[in-house]
């Protein structure tokens, strides 16, 4: 359900949750609920006027309002419709208007700009005295930053921020972050003569490049016409000599195009090169 929609339901259920208010029936101004005829308890219809969010600024030190871009503020004006049967009569929803207004007031972190109410008129339909009463509140939500509003279901920050939260071009991921703080490791391994070994480094590597350093990338032996490869990349695949494994890669001895591949012989100490 849309944050907005579901607001007024989220201030009932909130209401509702408090202990000193269990005399009271609170519920959505609409759809509207049966009401008993002639009433037999205190209700109270809770509803939205308007909702209007706002860039924040804040002074910096030469005295100039600076926009904040991470944060938004919001303004709720809510409306309440308190109905209390005749034989409680017109105070009765002024000391509920009143123990709403300290519940929101010094329960919560919502800062309560303005509250009023208006004239209790009769309604005959349902044998009840109607009072409508209202608050503006106002909320400071930064995304950037943890909140300890203790109405913690009332407004998210997905409402006020939404647009800046869903933008994929603006924002980066951790493992971005990750990759441009450290874009790439180095290291070694020693050769143990098997025909396989694997080299371990918590990620997947992109590009991998394995050399023995002081070695040229091909070693012939003319005497014998042979040759041994010290020297292999992979770039995203996997090629001759070197297998990438979703933690690592993994390095290969064997025969390539007439050329031994050297890239695990006993005693032999491997550098590599590896890219996020």
């Amino acid at each position: 359900m849309d944050s907005i929609v579901s607001l007024p339901q989220q201030i009932v259920d909130w209401l509702s949750s408090q202990d000193d208010m269990e005399d009271i029936k609170f519920f959505v101004e609409y759809p509207p609920v049966n009401k008993a005829v002639p009433l037999r308890r205190s209700i109270v219809a809770v509803g939205i006027d308007n909702i209007e969010i706002v860039d924040k600024f804040v002074a910096n030190d030469d005295g100039v309002l600076e926009r904040q871009e991470y944060c938004r503020l919001a303004k709720i004006k809510a409306n309440l419709s308190i109905c209390v049967p005749f034989s409680m009569g017109g105070q009765t929803c002024h000391d509920i208007f009143t123990r709403i207004a300290n519940a929101l007031t010094f329960r919560t972190n919502l800062n309560i700009l303005e509250s009023g109410c208006v004239e209790i008129k009769s309604d005959r339909d349902t044998d009840a005295l109607v009072m409508t009463g209202w608050f503006l509140m106002e909320a400071d939500f930064c995304p950037a930053q943890s909140t300890d509003e203790n109405f913690a279901s009332f407004l998210d920050k997905e409402l006020l921020c939404g647009s800046h939260i869903r933008n994929s071009v603006i924002h980066v991921t951790s493992e971005d972050k990750l990759k441009w703080n450290e874009p790439f490791v180095t290291g070694l391994y020693f050769g143990n003569g098997e025909s396989s070994q694997t080299v371990a480094l918590g990620f997947k590597p992109s590009f991998v490049i394995v050399f023995v350093p002081g070695f040229p990338a091909v070693r012939v032996n003319f005497a014998s016409s042979t040759s041994k490869t010290y020297f292999a990349m992979a770039l995203q695949d996997s090629t001759m000599g070197i297998i990438i494994t979703s933690n690592g890669f993994r390095t290969q001895n064997g025969i390539a195009g007439g050329s031994t591949l050297a890239l695990n012989e006993m005693g032999v100490s491997y550098n590599f090169i590896a890219f996020k």
